[in-house]
């Protein structure tokens, strides 16, 4: 082996084979740490040369290859070791002669790697070279030998690892490990550890802590500091330097769970744990509960708040985390439960569920129904909340009674003093950002101007950095303008004589629904009900924070007693559309007259059917399956039976009822239109134009009116029309002889004069005594017919025409003269 310096000396020369020679020599260099590549140069530079050595057992140059992928890398796990992937990649493809190393440690610290190697290299005859020889895996003495050196390469890791934790935990026992420091802490020249002498952070940090004990959840704190636009401060692990941003959730949390900031010392907050997942092993880390870390030292150097209103900020942030199904607690939050999380069953000790209902959605009810959702039982109890919520505050509000002739004057003492100490923190803010502006002023100063390179950038920062001066300008004088009501010293004397309304403050619209649960939870620990059905009672026992009780007895509500119900002009339409239409059909007119259910909702068939069945309202009869009919049958159809019966389209039949061609019924309005079919309406209807019969226009034009006049006197029945049902000639044809006097026919010789009743021969008899008309004569109050110039001075333009009994019945119409007279 020789005793050349860079080479290894020792046995096992003659174990190496020309089949050896005929593969590659791998020469294997790892570092553990970064630290050792760049000190332990020598150790790297032997590893190196063992490149010589193989050239020596009879390796060429081109046969040799090194494999130095794993610097900086540990042996004791395969995790991120390419090289060590490569090497036993190429010992189970069979390409590897040899395996080089200063020490087999190189190769693995791991017994279940370093058997791995062994066995493949027992397999594919591949030798073994370390400085103390050459070793064949697959001979019984040289496998011991290379099996102890695992061992106490194995051995010698968990010795290194003791004697280092043993010194650290001996260190950390008695406070004096150093750390590193969150922001807001800092070591100071004696290594002892100090509030952050920036004061922006101290206030920024401060205003976290007051703001969580106001809100209590870090989720409302954080939504707060966005709000009001305070940043925090946040510092990388092991840097100096210190940033702002945006107030977020980890940040937070961190300020409130972290002991430093209580001036603890604390050490051994995690363990570590090995798992398999995927296939693979992976190591976690999870944190340990307070009572299992390893030292943990109060008052161990200053901090931002004592060590027991941190222990108190743990038990609320662990009240507010998610409870699981079935259990109470949680944050609390903006529904209507106001009791949400304190109630548990009587019956099963299951904490009890809420529920929401209502047109809102706002209507909270608790519900014991766990059982129902784990074993399919039904539910236990339930109960509404509104009268739940009445009978619980009532002894709420007297039990806070006595403490309440205080409390006003405390709430706006402390009002004031958070204000200030809200004010101070943005004025901390306004500070930093204007130094902040003036460096980076003071930096683009300094730049040459034709230097665009550098001067872009600085440009850009000092931009920044005055945007951040005016958004803190801005932050601080909202800030300010937030103040609360300053009480002279007669207004707090009186209110420390008065005392503060607790039920007025928690009744007031300012009051939201989760500040009202925190003063429910702050005074009620758990409330426990019991549900009699029978006796119509509900027994709750309130149990407060410590050892006192409350039972209280509830009367049940009446089922339906306190209910809205449906109007009584909605229920008598509803019942008399019910003899006729169907369920969807009533809906469809109901939504027609705009009307809405005792809730507010749209009136569907589901709901009509249901208020139909709860008032015993009885179903339309199914209609009749043939409505045909003979032509001397008088029946009522709907507007689909009638256009059937009759010949013609909907559309037809709907026109037909405007013009008046038909008269039809409707029970209201919005309900369907119902047609008196008899055999003179069929008659009215025919498939060929009678002789003489014309159509609307020229009947029109023949009678000297308008088109409007001749369909008022075909309904008024003045005059005879048919439908013509087939043909060119279709349409509505109307009989008007040349001899039919038109409505405004007058006398010889009086055309364009003011025409009295007593100048129509028609009239000669009424005039004297003003008598009764005939049933189918018009009465003219007054009658003006236009002249050349359209008008006749001193008369009104239009007339008033009062009908006979028979045409209107009694209805009044105002025409106009220039429409009718041509």
């Amino acid at each position: 082996m020789g005793e050349r310096a860079g080479r290894p000396a020792g046995p096992g020369t003659g174990k190496v084979t020309a089949s050896h020679r005929s593969r590659d020599a791998i020469i294997y260099v790892r570092q553990s740490t970064f630290t050792q590549t760049q000190e332990n140069t020598e150790s790297l530079a032997l590893q190196y040369e063992l490149r010589r050595y193989a050239t020596e057992l009879g390796w060429g140059e081109d046969q040799i290859s090194v494999i130095d992928d794993d610097l900086a890398r540990s042996a004791s796990s395969t995790d991120g070791r390419l090289g060590f992937t490569d090497l036993v990649a190429a010992v189970g493809l069979g390409r590897a002669g040899i395996i080089v190393g200063r020490e087999v440690s190189r190769l693995a610290r791991n017994n279940t790697d370093w058997y791995q190697v062994l066995d493949l290299c027992s397999i594919t005859d591949t030798l073994i070279a370390d400085v103390d020889g050459i070793y064949h895996p697959g001979d019984f003495n040289d496998r011991l030998v290379l099996g102890l050196k695992g061992q106490m390469a194995e051995a010698e890791l968990h010795m290194l690892r003791m004697r280092l934790t043993a010194a650290l935990r001996h260190k950390a026992a008695r406070g004096e490990l150093r750390q590193l420091l969150p922001v807001g802490l800092d070591y100071d020249d004696d290594g002892q550890v100090m509030l952050s002498p920036d004061e922006a952070v101290r206030s920024a940090i401060s205003q976290v802590y007051a703001l969580f004990g106001r809100l209590g959840s870090a989720r409302q704190v954080m939504m707060t500091l966005r709000e009001q636009g305070l940043r925090l401060p946040r510092r990388k692990a092991g840097a100096r330097r210190i940033t702002w941003a945006e107030a977020s959730y980890p940040a937070v949390h961190d300020f409130l769970t972290n002991p430093a900031y209580a001036g603890a010392f604390a050490f051994g907050k995690t363990t570590t744990r090995t798992e398999i997942a995927g296939g693979k092993k992976v190591t976690r880390h999870r944190q340990l509960p307070q009572d299992q870390w390893e030292v943990l030292i109060p008052g161990h150097h200053p901090g931002y708040l004592g060590w027991d209103a941190y222990q108190d900020n743990q038990a609320r942030l662990r009240a507010n985390y998610k409870a699981p199904r079935g259990d109470g607690g949680g944050a609390a939050r903006k529904g209507a439960a106001l009791l949400s999380g304190l109630l548990r069953c009587g019956k099963c000790g299951r904490m009890m569920q809420v529920g929401y209902s209502g047109h809102g959605g706002d209507a909270p009810r608790y519900v014991c129904g766990r059982g129902t959702q784990l074993y399919g039982t039904p539910p236990c109890q339930s109960i509404g909340g509104i009268y739940l919520h009445r009978a619980v505050l009532e002894q709420l509000f007297q039990v806070l009674q006595p403490a309440s002739l205080e409390a006003t004057a405390h709430a706006m003492a402390d009002a004031g003093q958070r204000h200030c100490q809200q004010v101070a923190a943005f004025e901390a803010a306004l500070e930093r950002a204007r130094f902040e502006a003036d460096r980076a002023m003071r930096k683009h100063d300094e730049v040459e101007p034709g230097n665009r390179l550098v001067a872009r950038t600085l440009e850009a920062r000092l931009e920044e950095r005055l945007a951040g001066l005016h958004r803190a300008e801005g932050a601080l004088a909202a800030a300010r303008a937030r103040h609360p009501v300053q009480l002279t010293g007669d207004e707090i004397a009186w209110l420390s004589r008065a005392g503060a309304d607790v039920s007025a403050v928690f009744d007031a619209p300012a009051t939201s629904n989760s500040q009202r649960k925190q003063l429910i939870r702050a005074v009620i620990s758990e409330i426990t009900l019991t549900i009699d059905r029978q006796a119509r009672i509900c027994h709750v026992l309130i149990a407060w924070q410590g050892t006192a009780t409350t039972a209280v007895t509830i009367p049940l509500q009446k089922r339906g007693g306190g209910a809205i119900t449906t109007g009584e002009d909605t229920l008598d339409l509803i019942t008399r559309l019910a003899t006729r239409y169907n369920d969807t059909t009533i809906a469809q007119i109901l939504g027609r007259q705009q009307r809405r259910t005792a809730t507010g909702l749209a009136w569907t068939r589901d709901r009509v059917s249901s208020l139909r069945r709860s008032r015993g309202i009885p179903h339309c009869p199914a209609p009749a399956p043939n409505v045909s009919g003979s032509r001397q049958d008088d029946l009522m159809a709907s507007v689909p039976q009638a256009a059937q019966l009759l010949g013609v389209d909907k559309a037809t039949i709907y026109r037909w009822l405007r013009d008046g061609f038909i008269t039809g019924e409707q029970l209201t309005p919005g309900a369907p239109w119902h047609i008196r079919v008899n055999p003179a309406l069929r008659d009215r209807i025919r498939p060929d134009v009678p002789d003489g019969w014309l159509p609307l226009d020229q009947a029109a034009k023949v009678l000297g009116i308008a088109r409007q006049t001749v369909l008022h006197k075909v309904q008024r029945g003045e005059l005879a029309a048919v439908y013509v049902t087939a043909g060119r000639r279709k349409g509505l044809r109307i009989q008007a002889g040349h001899d039919q006097p038109g409505l405004f026919a007058t006398p010889h010789g009086k055309k364009g004069a003011v025409l009295t009743m007593a100048d129509g021969p028609e009239y000669q008899g009424a005039v004297g005594g003003f008598g009764e008309p005939q049933a189918d004569q018009l009465v003219p109050q007054l009658l003006v017919v236009a002249d050349g110039g359209g008008r006749v001075p001193g008369v009104q333009p239009h007339v008033g025409v009062e009908p006979g009994g028979a045409g209107a019945a009694g209805g009044r119409a105002v025409l106009a003269a220039g429409d009718l007279i041509r």
